[in-house]
């Protein structure tokens, strides 16, 4: 376990390097190195001390303390995690270790007695600390530029029946930016091409859902634009609920929805794709992909709408950091004219239809 702190704060350290900076040249770029700490608290959170915290005996109390914590190091609460909680993917191997041991660590020092019960919320706690705290060791091999640690993706589910959470770790996260970590259910980014009078803009579409029926705009007023493009992706989410939803009835849920603008664009027009998506992720708790765009209007029939502008909206993805964009096939032609510059930043996926563009959109 690795206590950090710097003479800097936290942003400029990652402008100018990385979290293990301040480490002698010898091993601060040794990824090796770093793959052998469990995990790393960030001593930026970690209060200062003071003389409350202190004692003014010794002898039998630190003695009595040393030996309780030496008794607690040669057991485990590993078992508690069986059968209640899964890990994603990404975490196996000295990943997993590193997390089951520091999680294991929590357990003890919260309920020191091997049999005590521990409740879900407790242990939900524990675990994704932990997965903070590790892939806080991760993300620095990352930024060094070591293949082999570019998955940082740590996710768990609490439950059989639970939904998968990703778990970030908070200074690398900004809640107004494209990151790679997937987005929660119901959220996707999306551009919009624009107006007549108005260039295409960056927007982020958040959906929440619950029961009852029919689909809510949070945004008031709403564009006129925007309420457009809801109406039509709901009109075809009902129609088209099998192909995209399965089983689950779509008229049984109510949705709530929120459309916010990252650029002098407002209306929010022809982003029916994405607000489809964004309903059907909320409803089935899927996550969207990391990093990625969505462009794409639907009509009420179920077409998709041509792109008339799609190097523009290309370049402005690009700009905004994502990494991938996914667009109609019918504004593949246009692209050709996009810079080699431009086309190597960004990875271009078209979908045909709406079931296709879910299914692009979302994590597998």
């Amino acid at each position: 376990m690795f206590l950090g702190n710097f003479d800097v704060d936290v942003e400029h350290q990652q402008r100018i390097g990385h979290l293990f900076g301040p480490l002698p040249p010898e091993m601060r770029n040794d990824t090796a190195f770093m793959d052998r700490i469990q995990s790393y608290i960030p001593g930026w959170d970690v209060p200062k001390m003071s003389r409350d915290l202190l004692t003014n005996h010794f002898g039998l109390v630190s003695d009595f303390l040393s030996e309780c914590l030496n008794q607690l190091r040669w057991q485990s609460r590993v078992s508690t995690l069986q059968g209640r909680v899964f890990f994603g993917g990404a975490l196996s191997g000295r990943d997993a270790t590193a997390v089951n041991k520091t999680i294991s660590g929590f357990l003890k020092l919260l309920y020191p007695a091997p049999d005590t019960p521990v409740p879900d919320e407790e242990l939900e706690w524990a675990v994704r600390l932990a997965m903070e705290m590790r892939r806080r060791v991760k993300e620095q091999q990352k930024r060094i530029g070591a293949a082999e640690f570019r998955n940082t993706h740590f996710s768990y589910v609490l439950g059989p029946e639970g939904v998968e959470k990703f778990v970030v770790t908070p200074e690398l996260q900004s809640e107004d930016s494209i990151g790679t970590d997937p987005l929660p259910p119901g959220q996707v980014w999306t551009i919009s091409p624009g107006a007549m009078d108005e260039h295409p803009g960056l927007f982020r579409v958040e959906t929440n859902e619950g029961p009852g029926n029919g689909v809510k705009i949070l945004n008031k007023p709403a564009p006129p634009a925007f309420i457009e493009s809801v109406r039509c992706a709901e009109q075809n989410l009902y129609a088209r609920s099998q192909e995209l939803v399965g089983d689950r009835d779509p008229r049984s849920h109510e949705f709530t929805l929120q459309l916010r603008s990252f650029d002098t664009s407002k209306s929010g027009s022809q982003i029916g794709v994405s607000v489809l998506i964004a309903l059907c992720s909320a409803l089935l708790q899927k996550h969207i992909r990391g990093g990625l765009i969505i462009a794409g209007g639907v009509n009420l029939g179920g077409s998709i709408e041509p792109v008339y502008n799609a190097v523009s909206i290309a370049e402005l993805a690009i700009e905004k950091g994502a990494t991938s964009l996914l667009m109609p096939v019918n504004a593949r032609k246009q692209l050709y004219d996009l810079s080699d510059d431009m086309a190597t930043k960004v990875d271009i996926q078209f979908y045909s239809d709406m079931r296709d563009a879910l299914l692009k959109a979302m994590v597998e």
